[in-house]
């Protein structure tokens, strides 16, 4: 399987026209693009199709949480579109996990090619203690992650999508081919916006994250390709 690359950039745009307007702009050798529900709920499967055509890894972030079935049937179709990484929310428990887990081997083997990454989402980033709290989870956020990337690695999933401050404690209890891809990242001057578990990008890669979806810090600069490039080059003077 080609090696994904570290940085996936988050095109959560309305207008598939703008987003696939930055995916001109963009390089497949610098980065992957991340595809969220906005985005596929007005445009469908289309620009994902051009996205993969001109050569991205894309990662289809759409959360599935659902009945075992239902979940698996997704993920068969995801596998078929060709995407390179995928997500189920692990909270959708272990019977659901290994269903998705199934479904992507058998489609990637019966069309000829490599499984697509895997993921389940731990904690959403935007959650901290008192959010889970007013749900029921009596867990912290750190330990709630802690127990979904447990049962997540004991279903034979590739990885987890966490918050960076919980990369290093996932590292060390998963091992280090477990994959971790972390959203919520900012640059120094950055604002937090609606994320309340961030971190800087050079601050993820060392504490264990092998690819960071980053969204706004370069789709709403004023020039997203310098600002691409900038992160680019400071992950590549930074040690895991």
């Amino acid at each position: 399987m080609t090696p994904l690359p570290r940085v996936f950039v988050a095109l959560d745009f309305a207008d598939p026209q703008a987003a696939l307007a930055l995916a001109e702009r963009l390089d497949p050798a610098h980065c992957g693009l991340k595809v969220g529900k906005e985005l596929f709920v007005t445009a469908g499967p289309e620009p994902v199709r051009r996205m993969i055509e001109r050569g991205f890894a894309v990662f289809l972030d759409l959360k599935f949480h659902d009945i075992p079935n239902t979940v698996a049937s997704a993920c068969t179709a995801a596998t078929r579109l060709g995407v390179a990484m995928l997500n189920v929310h692990a909270s959708g428990g272990r019977a659901m996990l290994a269903a998705a887990r199934e479904a992507v081997e058998r489609t990637a083997a019966e069309a000829g090619r490599a499984a697509p990454c895997l993921l389940a989402v731990t904690v959403l980033t935007s959650l901290g203690d008192d959010d889970l709290a007013e749900i029921g989870v009596a867990n912290t956020a750190a330990a709630q992650v802690r127990r979904l990337a447990a049962l997540t690695q004991a279903c034979g999933l590739d990885g987890v999508v966490c918050s960076a401050q919980e990369a290093r404690a996932l590292r060390a209890a998963c091992g280090p081919d477990f994959k971790l891809v972390t959203p919520g990242i900012r640059l120094t001057d950055a604002k937090a916006d609606d994320q309340v578990r961030v971190v800087t990008p050079e601050q993820a890669i060392r504490d264990g994250a092998d690819h960071l979806v980053i969204g706004r810090p370069i789709t709403q600069a004023a020039d997203p390709l310098a600002a691409l490039a900038t992160i680019n080059a400071t992950l590549s003077r930074v040690r895991a």
